[in-house]
């Protein structure tokens, strides 16, 4: 056999266009990216819709997109498995003409009666090879099997797993040909692997039992061996597979959210694998120092509340303007135009830290940009016993010409000591009148982002909302 390290390494990602990109796919893609940018090899996509009733177009083009949209673009073009059943089925003839497959005709009636008496009997339900010595020729009710080695076992070399041994007495004879003549997923698979000269494979560890059955095919066939790395499953916090009961589980949605991708990838990195204490990654630090071997065997958690930081430290690593150019579509969302406000600069630089997503921030900055519509009244509640003190602030603010954060600091603390109250007493009546809550950034700051006509309208409109 040929040895895997002689050649290019070559990987895929090999998604089922069934649904929208999920977020363990966008992992499986990213390792399978980053070992072959280390390795200087290629990393190909192959769209596995043999599933002819659930593959859709849209699907496909919606993982295609979304793999451009975070920087994981294969280095050719993708092939469609649909469009190579000629392939598939001249490489079934030749295991069949090699000994290695036969023509099996047990109807699913047959078949499950030998399950559950495999079942009633205490042994694992499997086919039992009943059709390989009858010689059957094809025929429209017939399929095409794999005559699986009965003996002996098939070793794996596993990348993060080490070494996994498999008993052949245990696997049964796969299908390789439908009876209507279509190829199955185990042939498609290991035909493509060897046409696009792929030379290691990355993928979950749900795909692990599959391994012996393609090593088998591709032995049948004379290909060449591969390697394999098989992933921990990625888990919601409850430690199942994650699903949408327990988080978001599409690409798409966590970037509608607000989450940038270079925090996606980061965030997916880690599940599993660390690097000391170093925690924010970006895509070429991927590249430099991940380590396949690394990787933990144990299911990886994924964990909304790391995403949220991981965003938050590389939303805080933009500059100013690509946080800015970042944040637009949000906004638009909103009906709002970024650059409408007199003191965008000013306003976003205070506020890009007030969320952990673009969406976030997006809600935050709205009371800044139209009309407050609805005030929080348990702050009322609880900051304004009466509207006096209000209308007081209100007299004192407006009497400032200087109107910058530094004299406004300065006017509101003698006010404050003056009176003898705490600072909550006299900022927050203040705040909730800009914004409708008590969440913003400092008091000064907040009302010099505002021009002051704007803020005093604003106090006017909480009192004529109290009355």
């Amino acid at each position: 056999m040929e040895e895997v390290s002689m050649k290019k390494v070559v990987t895929r990602f090999a998604p089922s266009p069934t649904g929208t990109l999920h977020i363990g796919g966008v992992r499986t893609a990213l390792f399978n990216f980053v070992y072959a940018r280390q390795n200087n090899g290629k990393f190909l996509v192959r769209i596995e819709d043999t599933d002819r009733e659930r593959s859709t177009k849209e699907f496909e083009n919606n993982i295609l997109e979304n793999l451009s949209s975070i920087g994981l673009d294969p280095d050719e073009k993708p092939i469609n498995q649909s469009e190579r059943d000629e392939i598939y089925i001249k490489a079934a003839e030749k295991i069949l003409e090699s000994g290695n497959a036969y023509w099996c005709d047990c109807s699913a009636d047959e078949l499950e009666i030998m399950r559950k008496e495999q079942s009633a009997s205490g042994k694992k339900p499997m086919y039992d090879g009943r059709s390989r010595d009858l010689g059957l020729s094809r025929s429209d009710k017939t399929v095409l099997r794999l005559a699986t080695p009965e003996k002996g076992e098939v070793i794996v070399n596993d990348l993060i797993r080490g070494e996994i041994r498999f008993n052949n007495n245990e696997l049964d004879d796969l299908i390789l040909l439908r009876s209507d003549g279509s190829p199955t997923y185990h042939l498609c698979n290991v035909v493509d692997d060897y046409e696009q000269s792929v030379t290691t494979v990355i993928r979950g560890e749900d795909h692990i039992s599959n391994t012996p059955r393609q090593i088998h095919i591709q032995n049948a066939l004379g290909y060449p061996s591969l390697e394999y790395a098989h992933l921990p499953l990625v888990l919601g916090t409850d430690k199942k597979r994650l699903s949408k009961r327990n988080a978001a589980t599409s690409l798409e949605e966590y970037k509608e959210k607000g989450y940038l991708d270079s925090a996606i990838l980061n965030t997916l990195a880690r599940l599993g694998w660390s690097q000391g204490d170093k925690e924010v990654f970006y895509l070429d630090d991927l590249i430099k120092e991940f380590k396949l071997k690394d990787v933990q065997k144990a299911g990886a958690i994924f964990d909304i509340s790391k995403l949220d930081w991981l965003n938050s430290q590389h939303l805080s690593n933009l500059s100013l303007e690509e946080f800015k150019q970042k944040l637009k579509p949000f906004l638009k969302n909103l009906n709002i135009e970024l650059e409408d406000h007199l003191n965008v600069d000013k306003l976003i630089e205070s506020m890009r830290t007030s969320e952990n997503t673009l969406s976030g921030i997006s809600a935050a900055l709205e009371p800044y940009y139209k009309d407050i519509k609805m005030y929080d009244e348990k702050a009322i509640e609880k900051f304004i016993k009466d509207k006096s003190r209000l209308v007081e602030l209100r007299t004192l603010l407006n009497e400032i010409d200087n109107w910058d954060q530094e004299t406004i600091e300065n006017v509101l603390k003698d006010f404050q000591v003056k009176n003898e109250l705490s600072v909550p007493e006299v900022n927050q009546p203040i705040r909730i009148s800009l914004v409708g809550s008590t969440k913003s950034p400092g008091l000064g700051l907040t009302l010099s982002i505002f021009d002051k006509n704007q803020a005093i309208e604003r106090i006017d409109n909480l009192i004529s909302h109290i009355s």
